[in-house]
């Protein structure tokens, strides 16, 4: 690979001969900019707005314009004559545990190779020290024009820089999350959990450019002289969540399906289906059957019921009397037997 930068590590007094090397490619399609009526490519032309003529590379340099308009012209020379200690030096200030870095920070990353034999020593000093500590190294240095903050880290046998915004490039989520308050409901939870145990995890070596290779495929298409294949028309409805239950509760289930899961076997579906049954299924039960029937029966002939009731109380009614006179005649004989025996 080849090198952008060559420069040292400063860890300490120690320093380490590298190369920086870029670790990422970008594989976006480019495109031309053209006249539709021909083809023919549009170019931009420089020009000096003074001579009014075009202008090669070797003429143009650098120039800071100030509050008024004015170029103050600004050469190579005076960069590099600047007192920076990180003008070619990796300055190693500190090392902190990688999760006291905020992704926010995170840019650029590279790549630092041995600067040839001598550096070999070091260089994996280096390397085992940031293993062993499990912490990054906090560095500062300069590069296009500019002094960055980085952090070094282990990856696999090399050390990597990943270049770092300072914390005051770093703009507050002001204004971003809702204003309005939210509640979220324990049942929701509960299913967006359940969605991401049913995503589950993914070898981030299987995914792949898609847009990528739809672009190369009209451009191959075009190339041949056929018409590009049409896209699918969006599903409708797409981007409205009219029911947010319902839509966790369909993308656990679309999740499951495309995973060759059973579709049919929902847990919090069936769960939600159970509770409504339950709370009709005591109206089918047989105990309030047969009471609705023996209130049926009974109420169905109440003339009879009646006349059999009236018989039974008169009874009861001559028989009591009855009790209440005899035991009213028999105290008053027993009064009358003892006068006589008096």
């Amino acid at each position: 690979m080849r090198s952008i930068w060559n420069g040292a590590i400063s860890f300490g007094l120690v320093s380490i001969p590298i190369k920086l090397v870029n670790a990422t490619e970008n594989h976006s399609i480019s495109f031309r900019q053209i006249h539709t009526e021909d083809g023919g490519r549009i170019r931009y032309r420089k020009f000096c707005e003074l001579e009014d003529r075009e202008v090669t590379g070797q003429e143009i340099g650098k120039g800071y314009e100030d509050s008024d308009g004015t170029i103050i012209p600004i050469t190579d020379e005076d960069l590099a004559g600047l007192p920076i200690p990180t003008a070619k030096t990796i300055e190693i200030v500190a090392f902190v545990p990688e999760d006291r870095i905020d992704p926010l920070q995170m840019d650029a990353a590279y790549y630092l190779a041995a600067g040839g034999a001598p550096a070999a020593k070091p260089y994996t000093l280096l390397r085992e020290a940031l293993k062993r500590s499990k912490k990054v190294a906090i560095t500062k240095y300069a590069l296009r024009g500019r002094e960055r903050l980085g952090m070094l880290r282990v990856v696999g046998d090399a050390i990597a820089m990943h270049g770092l915004l300072w914390p005051d490039e770093v703009r507050a989520p002001e204004g971003v999350a809702p204003d309005a308050d939210v509640t979220v409901r324990d049942k929701e939870l509960d299913l967006a959990d359940a969605l991401m145990d049913t995503l589950g995890e993914v070898d981030l070596e299987d995914l792949h450019d898609e847009y990528r290779e739809a672009v190369e495929e009209v451009v191959a298409a075009k190339a041949a002289g056929e018409a590009p294949r049409e896209a699918p028309a969006p599903e409708a409805g797409g981007g409205k969540v009219l029911d947010l239950m319902a839509a966790l509760e369909n993308s656990v289930r679309a999740a499951r399906e495309s995973r060759g899961e059973e579709p049919a076997e929902d847990a919090e579906v069936k769960h939600l289906q159970r509770s409504k049954t339950s709370r009709s299924s005591p109206k089918d039960t047989g105990g309030k059957k047969s009471t609705s029937t023996a209130k049926k029966k009974t109420t169905s002939s109440p003339r009879k019921s009646t006349s059999k009731t009236s018989k039974t109380s008169q009874a009861e009614k001559k028989s009591t009397t009855t009790k209440k006179t005899a035991a009213k005649k028999t105290p008053a004989k027993k009064t009358t037997s003892r006068k006589r025996s008096a």
